[in-house]
C-alpha cells in the first residue's frame, strides 16, 4: 500500500532514476535522458477532462519545448493498455509511462491521500518536475495549469537559464 501522504521531492534534489514500460510497450529510463531536460509529469488518469487538455496542450507544444530542448515523459497508475489506447487516440508524441504498482509515484512523493469535493481518496496529484541535464529537480509545478502546462515549463526554463 503506498504512503498516505504525499511528500514531494524538493528543488535540488537528485529526480530518483527509474524504468517502466511505455505506450508503445518498450521500456524507458529517466536516466537514457541524462544530458537533456525533462519534463517529467504525473497525473491521475488517462482520457479524463483535466488529463487529456494536459497532455493535447503538451502534444501542441511539442515543437516549442524541442526547440528549448526539453524532453517530455509522462506517468500515472494506468496500463499500458490503457496509454497505448491513450496516446493513439488524442496523437500523443512523447513516451507514458504505466506505473500501475505506484512504485514511481511512490518514488516522486505523487501519490497519497487526496481531497475532492470532501472526498477523501488515494490518489496521484498532478504534479510536474522540471529536470536540469545534470539530473536535479529544477522546478515542481505542483498545481500544473492543464491548458496552459507548455507556457509554463517554458516561462519557468528562461528564469533557470
Amino acid at each position: 500500500m503506498s504512503n498516505p501522504q504525499i511528500a514531494r521531492i524538493e528543488v535540488g534534489e537528485p529526480a530518483p532514476d527509474f524504468s517502466g514500460p511505455t505506450q508503445d510497450g518498450s521500456e524507458v529510463s529517466l536516466s537514457d535522458y541524462r544530458g537533456e531536460w525533462v519534463a517529467l509529469y504525473f497525473y491521475p488518469k488517462d482520457d479524463t477532462p483535466g488529463c487529456t487538455k494536459q497532455a493535447c496542450n503538451l502534444r501542441d507544444g511539442m515543437s516549442d519545448l524541442s526547440d528549448h530542448g526539453v524532453r517530455v515523459i509522462g506517468v500515472s497508475e494506468d496500463d499500458v493498455d490503457s496509454h497505448s489506447d491513450f496516446a493513439e487516440k488524442y496523437d500523443l508524441p512523447f513516451p507514458i509511462v504505466a506505473d500501475p504498482e505506484h512504485e514511481i509515484l511512490d518514488q516522486y512523493g505523487v501519490y497519497g491521500e487526496r481531497n475532492m469535493y470532501g472526498n477523501t481518496f488515494l490518489g496521484t496529484a498532478r504534479t510536474t518536475y522540471l529536470i536540469d541535464p545534470d539530473g536535479v529537480i529544477r522546478h515542481v509545478f505542483k498545481r500544473p495549469k492543464t491548458g496552459d502546462h507548455t507556457a509554463e515549463i517554458l516561462k519557468k526554463l528562461e528564469g533557470l537559464a
